[in-house]
């Protein structure tokens, strides 16, 4: 489905971020990034940082792009990584593993069950 198509159904809202948003939200990938390879951590703390930085990158692209995902509506999770092939040209098998993590955040958070 395309951007404009997701703005149609409420899935997206128009966004225009300053510069600032886009950089502070840059900075944020990276600390993210970072803080995803601490070792002394436990591997489910690694998880959600990374996590955290793939919706973060999903993010970038939907501003770069003039929308975001609307938070109010469900699955805006899903919308945000699977618009990743149209707003950052994330390779489609990618974005199948992609939305595979985002399923096991799922189970993660809200059953408690970290699945390894």
């Amino acid at each position: 489905m395309s951007l404009e198509n997701l703005l149609k159904t409420k899935q997206l809202q128009s966004h225009q971020p300053s510069s600032e948003a886009l950089l502070r939200l840059l900075d944020a990938i990276k600390r993210n990034i970072s803080d995803s390879r601490i070792e002394a951590v436990s591997d489910e703390t690694r998880f959600d940082a990374a996590y955290k930085a793939i919706m973060q990158c999903a993010m970038l692209g939907l501003w770069l792009h003039g929308y975001r995902t609307s938070t109010s509506q469900p699955g805006h999770h899903q919308t945000a990584i699977q618009t990743l092939q149209t707003t950052l040209g994330t390779h489609a098998s990618t974005v199948i593993v992609l939305d595979a993590l985002r399923k096991q955040r799922n189970i993660s958070d809200y059953a408690g069950d970290p699945g390894r």
